[in-house]
């Protein structure tokens, strides 16, 4: 096999990968029942994508306090793309959840879900991922945007 016919045959096999897709595992986050009874205490921007993340009132007072995030408290993180309403994703936390995963990922016992625009579950998202990326905030809460709620006055932290 020359180098030319060895670079096509990667290629090729690399374009199958990219066409597979892992998708989302069933969890047990559920959409909140009503997010207008959620804050938005945070806005994060990246590029053209803008995060408008909320919570319930008991959950900034439970972090503003150092106290542990009620259980079944959802975050959702709103996420628009150039002005637009993309998808949702959303942490819920409820008690022994921790215990559906393997220790090494668990993240205490929250769960996570990808929904899109009409809230149904993105099926295309792997949690796996996740729980990886939110491993890291195990100090605080498993939130990346913990240390911004102190700081909340009413008006979302930018």
């Amino acid at each position: 096999m020359n180098r030319r016919t060895s670079f096509l045959s990667l290629a090729t096999a690399l374009a199958l990968l990219a066409g597979w897709q892992v998708h989302a595992e069933t969890t047990r986050v559920t959409f909140p029942e009503d997010l207008a009874q959620l804050v938005h205490y945070t806005t994060v921007r990246r590029g053209n994508v803008t995060e408008h993340i909320m919570t319930t009132p008991a959950a900034l007072d439970a972090v503003k306090n150092g106290r542990t995030v009620p259980e079944g408290t959802h975050f959702v993180l709103v996420d628009y793309r150039d002005g637009q309403l993309y998808r949702y994703f959303v942490m819920q936390k409820g008690a022994g959840w921790g215990a559906d995963y393997d220790e090494r990922r668990r993240t205490g016992d929250w769960q996570f879900q990808w929904f899109w625009a009409d809230r149904t579950i993105n099926m295309n998202e792997n949690t796996a991922r996740c729980q990886s990326c939110h491993r890291s905030q195990s100090g605080s809460e498993y939130l990346f945007t913990a240390s911004r709620i102190p700081d909340f006055d009413g008006s979302p932290v930018d």
